[in-house]
């Protein structure tokens, strides 16, 4: 049986030349030798610390320029050029590999693909029966050896011929079991990796023992694999991705490798107690269409952002060991596997400046200004820094070279700075000593800095957010008007709005008869919204839309929130103990302006909702919905055409149900419109139940 490898070349090494991905131009051959010696040392720093000065994107494409050339100019090619080589030629370690651990050439899009596909099939001279797809894993690619069921050794690929010996690090892996639950002796071949989580603790460990933070979770991997004396601990994880049989041992258990597909190897493996994707929301499957293996690649990039671990690609391979033996090997990979490669969700740039932002609830949140990059598709400018002690922890400086990194659309936000790239010219980042918006006090007491003023700081931002159109939704207050209104004194928070008289807006700017009649209606109208409304347009920190949903529905009246303590708040679903002390404080805080809202006459009650110790006016149970938890996902139409996302979600829980953002085990049913995305791919995965709007809003009729 032949080795199974997971990692492309595409991580570090010479990618495949072919039509279409970008590459470094390069003009002449001083410019190829520069290019040659720049790609041996980055891929040698990826392999080593995992602290490359080239981001995976730039370094792919110096490589496929370096092949370029050589195909160009072939007298003129480099004995130590990285094409044609595993790793790149970065050689690490001397223990020997039982069996070649060999790189995976690229393909960059479906044509691509297809391409590979079909020339394996004429090279076999027959159809691939199977296929086997699965994600390829961003982490560090290792040997685990496994005697009588015991692990001995762990040694990373090398330049896969030979590679250091990290038995150390025994124990410190999650996924990779002390003693497999059969005794055989056999080699796992996988990734370790960092999940986010781990990769925050091991910052965290690391910066809390003097160290500078970690660039991204695989050099945090691979940094900490190999180091043999360090003052913290850190948590790894690891995902088998093939086995292979030890020869000489007579073990019947691990000869069966050798006859087994690669589906039945994983299955071996993950039965013998190794970690495998099985478990994860991207596990591998077999197909037997290049259609069915597109698909398939497809509800895997989809799923990408939403994984705890990074991901870079798929990987694709011919399933049989027949197929495997008959198409063989080239000097650096296997000829019946590929690897996919999805766009780069990491570069590195460099941190220009740091905002420093006063939020609507008087919260200082620091922004950093990028020299812009392109990130999976969209150029970065901007990206969250969380709080002062974050850039504390992570060490940066202004002027730094930083890895910026990103995932489906989800906010960019800095990493870590790369340390070796400093120049000596970089600069302290400035912390404010006082309020940026007012030059009041800052209340530094918790890691999120916040204004002494509170809500008070930022006026306009607060009742800018409560009038919205999933709060109170009063139309004709736009930004203008409201900063109108704020600079004249007449109001201070939202509250004011509702004691407004028709003398104060009518001396506004481009105010007249009609426009004034107008806007004091649509707040008068406003007083009638539901208290869920009402108690989202508070801008309660740790609530937002959803949970003002369920708190209002939970507790009927406002009266009954103000007077729940923790443990009270803690019986909404979603309110653990740190988010109910929070919201105790927080409608605490918040009594004079409810208490304004109450002397307004503004509604206080929910609707339909029964109080915690009171009897519900009707059975739930006989509710479309009742005890479904529903997403909705794409662009809604039919009966749904027009509504906002927080409209369908209110329509969800008229009808008995919970509504939900995220695809879950826990998910009883999906609205899926145009453009789904990700969720619907989820959700075909779980088996859970897919309906069209028109279909949903049949079901609904009652209640739209």
């Amino acid at each position: 049986m032949t080795e199974t490898p997971n990692r492309s070349s595409g991580g570090r090494g010479a990618s495949s030349p072919q039509r279409g991905p970008a590459r470094t131009e390069i003009g002449d051959q001083a410019a190829y030798a520069a290019a040659v010696q720049t790609a041996v040392a980055a891929s040698a720093a990826y392999y080593g610390e995992g602290d490359s000065p080239l981001d995976d994107d730039v370094f792919d494409r110096l490589v496929r320029g370096i092949a370029a050339y050589e195909a160009a100019h072939p007298d003129e090619v480099l004995p130590d050029s990285p094409t044609g080589k595993v790793a790149g030629g970065a050689v690490i370690g001397d223990v020997p590999h039982t069996v070649p651990m060999l790189s995976l050439d690229n393909v960059f899009s479906a044509e691509g693909l297809e391409s590979w596909a079909a020339g394996l099939v004429r090279r076999l001279g027959r159809e691939v029966g199977t296929w086997s797809v699965e994600p390829k894993l961003d982490g560090l690619a290792i040997s685990a050896r496994y005697r009588g069921g015991r692990l001995v050794q762990l040694v990373t690929r090398g330049d896969g011929t030979a590679g250091e010996d990290v038995s150390h690090g025994i124990g410190m892996v999650l996924g990779l079991p002390a003693r497999l639950a059969e005794p055989v002796t056999v080699e796992l071949r996988g990734e370790v990796l960092m999940t986010r989580a781990q990769f925050e603790a091991a910052n965290t460990a690391r910066t809390g023992a003097g160290g500078t933070a970690f660039a991204n979770p695989r050099s945090a991997a691979a940094g900490s694999l190999r180091a043999k004396d360090r003052p913290y601990q850190v948590e790894m994880t690891f995902f088998a991705y093939g086995a292979l049989p030890v020869d000489g041992t007579g073990d019947a258990a691990a000869a069966r490798l050798r006859e087994l597909p690669h589906s039945g190897i994983m299955e071996l493996v993950a039965g013998l107690g190794a970690n495998t994707t099985a478990a994860t929301p991207v596990p591998a499957i077999t197909a037997t269409t290049i259609e069915q293996v597109r698909k398939r690649v497809e509800e895997i990039a989809a799923l990408r952002a939403e994984l705890d671990f990074g991901i870079d690609g798929i990987v694709v391979k011919a399933d049989a060991a027949a197929d495997q033996a008959d198409a063989g090997i080239s000097s650096r990979a296997p000829r019946w596997a590929i690897a996919y490669k999805l766009p780069a969700v990491e570069k590195i740039t460099r941190l220009l400046d740091v905002e420093w932002n006063v939020g609507r609830t008087g919260v200082i949140a620091p922004r950093a200004v990028l020299e812009p990059v392109e990130v999976d598709g969209s150029t970065v400018t901007y990206a969250t820094l969380h709080n002062a002690a974050d850039i504390e922890r992570r060490g940066l400086m202004l002027g730094d070279h930083v890895t910026v990194y990103k995932a489906g659309d989800v906010i960019p936000r800095v990493e870590a700075p790369v340390v070796h790239l400093r120049t000596g010219g970089e600069r302290p980042i400035e912390v404010p000593s006082a309020c940026p918006r007012c030059g009041d006090e800052i209340d530094a007491s918790q890691q999120r800095w916040r204004c002494v003023r509170g809500r008070a700081c930022h006026a306009v931002a607060s009742v800018r957010y409560a009038v919205g159109r999933d709060q109170l939704d009063i139309e004709g207050l736009g930004e203008n008007r409201i900063d109108q209104l704020v600079d004249a004194g007449l109001i201070t928070d939202f509250a004011d709005l509702f004691t407004l008289t028709h003398d104060q807006v009518i001396e506004l700017e481009r105010m007249g008869e009609t426009s004034t009649a107008a806007l004091l209606a649509a707040i008068e109208g406003a007083k009638a919204k539901p208290l869920n409304k009402v108690f989202c347009a508070l801008g309660v920190r740790g609530t937002g839309r959803s949970m003002s949903r369920r708190i209002a529905r939970h507790f009927a009246t406002m009266d009954a929130i103000r007077t729940a303590d923790a443990e009270a708040l803690q019986e909404v679903e979603g309110v653990g103990p740190e988010r109910a002390t929070i919201l105790v404080a927080e409608i605490a805080e918040l009594a004079p302006l409810i208490g304004k809202l109450v002397a307004a006459g503004v509604t206080m009650t929910e609707p339909g909702a029964a109080g915690p110790a009171e009897t519900p006016e009707s059975d739930a149970s006989d509710l479309p919905l009742a005890g479904l938890s529903v997403v909705a996902t794409g662009s809604m139409s039919g009966p749904l055409d027009g509504l906002s996302r927080n409209q369908v979600n209110e329509l969800i829980e008229r009808a008995g149900g919970k509504a939900s953002s995220s695809v879950s085990a826990r998910t009883s049913l999906l609205v899926a419109g145009e453009k789904a995305g990700s969720k619907k791919a989820k959700a075909e995965k779980l088996g859970i139940e897919i309906i069209t709007p028109e279909e949903f809003g049949t079901r609904v009729a009652g209640f739209l």
